[in-house]
Formats: C-alpha cells, structure tokens, sequence
C-alpha cells in the first residue's frame, strides 16, 4: 500500500492513490491533517488548475511546501481535484 512517509511520520497511506506525472495522488481522507500546516503559496499548472501548499511539519521539523493539492481542477484533472500530493524529500513507498 503506497504510503507518503518524511522524518521518520507516516504522513498519508492508502490504496486509492491517483498516479499523475509520476507523483502519488492520495485522498484527502487518507492524510494524516495533524502534521500538515497551511502555506501561503500557489501555482498555476495550465493542464490541472491553481495548485495550493502545506507544510509538512513533524516535531520541530517543518518541510516547507511540501505537499500540495488542487480544490479545483480543469475538467483534464478532475480524478485528482482534492487529493493530496508530496514532494522535497517525502518519500512514497509502496
């Protein structure tokens, strides 16, 4: 089962992930929301919409933008609208 793991804090697991440019989509309900902290920043992808930023934070470890997710997609990225991404030294394991 694919699971998002960072500084030894499993932070998201589920069989229900998304794959979209090789990164691991998991469902919001799957993520642990204790160890994720809002960030200020957005992106704009031309193909999937605005993009929006945790920090994944465990302990006094903070991983800046860390993970992130779209609330709303384009119609091309509506299997991933609301699901959750991780990258900068998250590790997804199957």
């Amino acid at each position: 089962m694919p699971r998002a793991v960072w500084n030894g804090a499993v932070i998201a697991e589920s069989d229900d992930t998304v794959v979209v440019e090789r990164n691991h989509y998991f469902p919001a309900a799957s993520v642990n929301r204790a160890l994720l902290r809002d960030s200020a920043t957005h992106t704009v992808c031309p193909w999937k919409g605005t993009a929006r930023y945790y920090d994944v934070v465990v302990g006094d470890a903070v991983n800046r933008d860390a993970a992130w997710y779209y609330p709303a997609t384009t119609d091309a990225a509506k299997r991933i609208e609301g699901r959750i991404a991780f990258w900068k030294g998250v590790a997804v394991e199957k």
